[in-house]
């Protein structure tokens, strides 16, 4: 799969087919860059070997360095510890929907809630900045919660839409 040349810079999905048809494209860097050393009989002595277990934080770690990713898995991050990052109060008011170019949309569960997030965007923007850097996020963008949709299905009337519905 190709990432649509429209858009620039992916993001969410598109973002995550982009790097693994990379990571596909070019099997050179998939090798281990250091030589393993054969020893008589094919077994390591009790020193160090490239070929010992290593931990997996370690070799995501590396990877994420080799290649270039700290960006993107700082984003990534965001979205993962969002309860850890802003508290487990305002986690369970809002939510981060979308993040691009450094905008991050929030959105919060009444607008009550957005109006008083809205007042916190500052003190946000520090805890981000804080766990994952200063350029993950550089603007904070809060809205609330999306209205009732009436349409449903492809089929649509013409009119002011339904009215008295609510006795």
């Amino acid at each position: 799969m190709s990432v649509e040349k429209s858009d620039p810079q992916p993001s969410g999905p598109a973002l995550v087919r982009a790097v693994l048809d990379a990571a596909r494209s070019n099997p050179k860097q998939r090798v281990a860059t250091q030589k393993v050393r054969r020893r008589r009989g094919g077994y390591s002595g009790p020193g160090a070997d490239a070929r010992d277990p290593q931990a997996f934080g370690t070799m995501i770690a590396r990877l994420v360095d080799e290649r270039g990713w700290q960006k993107p898995a700082a984003e990534g991050t965001l979205f993962g510890a969002w309860a850890r990052i802003v508290g487990p109060d305002i986690a369970a008011k809002c939510r981060p929907v979308v993040l691009r170019d450094g905008e991050l949309t929030v959105e919060a569960v009444s607008t009550a809630w957005a109006t008083q997030l809205r007042l916190f965007t500052k003190m946000l923007l520090a805890k981000i900045a804080r766990e994952l850097g200063d350029q993950v996020v550089t603007r904070i963008r809060v809205h609330g919660p999306a209205a009732p949709s009436w349409r449903k299905g492809r089929l649509v009337v013409q009119g002011r839409g339904p009215r008295d519905t609510y006795g």
